[in-house]
C-alpha cells in the first residue's frame, strides 16, 4: 500500500472539547487564565533562578529545564485549544497535525525522563548533602538534563515517523482537541497494529521504566529519612520533596492510563479528559508545588523586586 496512492487528506477536523455552546466561553476564559498562569509562572522561575546567585543550585538547574518544557508543552495544545473554543471551523493542516504530534510526545517524555532525575537529585540532596555539589557537577548536570531532552526526542521521533507513514483517506475527523496518535490510528485505512503495539510495548515501559527509577530513589529517600533523629530534620527533607512527589503521581498516572491500555470508543473520552489534566493543570501546577514551601524561592522572589524598585 503506498501511501501516494491512498493519501487524500490534507487536513483533519478536530472535534474539540465537546462542551455546550453556553459554556463555551466560561471554559475559555478558565482555561486562559490558567494557560497565563503557567507562562507567568514558568517564566518567573526561569528568571528569579537565573538572576539569583544563591539559586545556582542541581535542583533550580532541573527547575528551570522543567520550566521550558511546561511552557512549550502546554503551548504546543492550548493556543489552538482556546481558537477552537471560539472557532467554527476546527482545522489543522496534515503537517501541523504531525508536528503537534511530535512536540506533545517529544516534550511530554523529556518531562517524564527529567522527573527521574529530578528525583535522583533529591535523593543526593538528602544522603549526602556534605558532598552533594562535588556529586551533582555542572557537567553531571547538563549531562542528565541532556539525556532527558535526547530520550524525549528520540522517543517521540519512533512514534512521529510511524504515524506519519500511515495513510489517511477519507473520514478525516480526529475525536480530540489536539492531535493526538490514538485518535489518528482510528483513522488510518491501513493495518495499524504495529502502532498499537508500539504504545503499549514501547511509551508504556518507557513512562514505567522511569517510574521505577523515581520510586527507588523515593525508598532510598525514605531509608534517610528514617535515620534522621530530629523531627525539624525530617520534615525540612520532605519539605524538598514533597511537590516533587505530587507532580510525580499526577504526571505518571495519567501518562500509564492513557498509554498503557487498549484503545476504544469510550476510552478516547477518557484520554480526552486526562489529557485535560497533563495539557492544561500540570504545567500551571508544577512552579506552585515546587516553589510554594520554598524558602530560597521566596527570597530570591523578594529581592528581585526590591532591586527592580
Amino acid at each position: 500500500m503506498n501511501k501516494e496512492n491512498f493519501t487524500s487528506v490534507t487536513d483533519f477536523v478536530l472535534t474539540g472539547l465537546e462542551i455546550q455552546s453556553n459554556l463555551q466561553g466560561f471554559i475559555f476564559l478558565i482555561i486562559l487564565l490558567i494557560y497565563i498562569l503557567t507562562l507567568v509562572a514558568n517564566l518567573s522561575i526561569m528568571i528569579i533562578s537565573a538572576y539569583d546567585a544563591s539559586l545556582h543550585t542541581p535542583m533550580y538547574f532541573f527547575l528551570y529545564n522543567l520550566a521550558i518544557l511546561d511552557i512549550f508543552y502546554s503551548s504546543s495544545v492550548v493556543p489552538k485549544m482556546l481558537t477552537d473554543l471560539v472557532s467554527q471551523k476546527k482545522t489543522i493542516s496534515y503537517y501541523g497535525c504531525m508536528l503537534q504530534v511530535h512536540f506533545f510526545h517529544f516534550l511530554g517524555s523529556a518531562e517524564v525522563a527529567l522527573f527521574s532525575v529530578m528525583s535522583f537529585d533529591r535523593y543526593v540532596a538528602i544522603a549526602h548533602p556534605l558532598r552533594y555539589m562535588t556529586i551533582m557537577s555542572y557537567q553531571v548536570c547538563c549531562g542528565l538534563a541532556f539525556y532527558s531532552w535526547t530520550v524525549g526526542f528520540s522517543h517521540a521521533l519512533v512514534h512521529t515517523i510511524m504515524t506519519s507513514r500511515l495513510p489517511f483517506c477519507g473520514v478525516n475527523v480526529v475525536e480530540h482537541f489536539f492531535c493526538d496518535i490514538k485518535p489518528l490510528l482510528k483513522l488510518a485505512c491501513t493495518d495499524v497494529s504495529l502502532n498499537i503495539k508500539l504504545l503499549a510495548r514501547f511509551t508504556g515501559p518507557y513512562a514505567a521504566c522511569h517510574l521505577v527509577l523515581t520510586m527507588l530513589s523515593y525508598i532510598f529517600i525514605g531509608k534517610c529519612l528514617i535515620k534522621i533523629k530530629t523531627s525539624q530534620g525530617r520534615k525540612r527533607a520532605l519539605s524538598t520533596c514533597s511537590g516533587h512527589f505530587t507532580v510525580v503521581t499526577l504526571q505518571y498516572g495519567t501518562v500509564l492510563f492513557t498509554y498503557a491500555r487498549p484503545s476504544s470508543k469510550s476510552s478516547l473520552v477518557q484520554d480526552r479528559a486526562a489529557a485535560i489534566m497533563f495539557t492544561v493543570i500540570t504545567p500551571a501546577l508544577n512552579p506552585i508545588l515546587y516553589t510554594l514551601r520554598n524558602n530560597d524561592f521566596k527570597k530570591g522572589l523578594k529581592k528581585f523586586f526590591k532591586i527592580s524598585h
